[in-house]
């Protein structure tokens, strides 16, 4: 049996009448301590895809089953990571973790909370800065907060959605060295969502399309069997990581790709006729066309 298994899965929103599927077929099987990485288009679901792992919204049908559970409701067995950081202002970087520690294990005496949320600090090399405000750091150090958050809760799996979306390329690329490190040294499950498929190859042990909205679903997957630690610069000389590469890009532009909808609908043209062109226009007065419309006959008689 999989750790996390999606069964069937749907999801869509809105009002029965207007409802729009989002989500349809979704089967998913992930083993204990993998590294699987989403890749789809934006807007094709993959944060819904996430959120029902997260157990934060339920599916129409289908089941999410985590460890043979299924989830019904978030709980502290899956840390989630947003692209937006999602700290409280007002706390500090030690704040914002230890609140997470306290929260998941009221019980611990406060010693053991409070090395258990620097040692998490440290993990993410944020010790120098454990007093400073959300405010007081750079984006970069934000998200390595939030996963410093996520890791001290100590999740059975850890959920990523998008969480270096918003950030410029070179802090991207030390993230993403940090997210491997961590991964290397915790080896938990990970589910990443991403729209980069550089990304997905660089980090995850397999990457998974999810095709174009609505009614998106998972394509092939796709085992990224390169060997660890895996090096940005030599992979664009690897064969194997073009030949992922670009099978999962062919996948995403072609049977992945955009759908075509056909949409019928009642139109409503306005009562308008044409000019009528052989009806001759006056020289002065009127200037605008005649249509048959207004065109009046009458009879006059004349006395020859």
């Amino acid at each position: 049996m999989a750790f996390l298994e999606l069964n069937n899965v749907a999801k869509g929103f809105g009002p029965r009448t207007k409802r729009t599927e989002v989500l349809r077929d979704i089967n998913l099987e992930i083993a204990e301590g993998e590294f699987v990485a989403i890749v789809g288009y934006s807007g094709a679901g993959k944060t819904t895809l996430i959120s029902l792992i997260a157990g934060l919204i339920r599916p129409d049908s289908g089941k999410v089953m985590l460890n043979g559970v299924e989830v019904t409701q978030p709980g502290p067995d899956r840390g989630m990571v947003f692209q937006n950081y999602s700290l409280l202002p007002w706390l500090t970087v030690y704040e914002n973790v230890h609140l997470a520690v306290d929260q998941v294990f009221p019980n611990w005496a406060q010693d053991k909370k409070k090395a258990h949320t620097e040692r998490f600090i440290e993990m993410v090399n944020l010790t120098k800065a454990r007093d400073k405000k959300p405010s007081e750091l750079s984006g970069g150090m934000r998200q390595r907060v939030s996963v410093a958050r996520a890791l001290a809760m100590e999740p059975r799996i850890l959920l990523l959605d998008e969480p270096l979306g918003a950030l410029d390329a070179l802090t991207r690329a030390t993230l993403q060295d940090e997210i491997e490190r961590i991964w290397e040294k915790e080896k938990r499950t990970v589910v990443l969502i991403t729209n980069d498929v550089d990304e997905g190859i660089l980090l995850a042990d397999r990457i998974i399309p999810l095709s174009a909205g609505p009614n998106a679903t998972l394509g092939p997957s796709v085992k990224v069997d390169i060997e660890r630690p895996r090096d940005r610069k030599a992979l664009n000389h690897d064969d194997r990581f073009k030949a992922i590469r670009r099978e999962v890009i062919g996948y995403l532009l072609g049977d992945g790709g955009r759908h075509r909808t056909q949409v019928t609908r009642k139109l409503h043209l306005p009562d308008i006729e044409p000019e009528d062109l052989s009806v001759a226009r006056p020289l002065f007065g009127k200037k605008r066309p005649t249509r048959r419309s207004e065109i009046k006959r009458e009879t006059v008689e004349v006395e020859a």
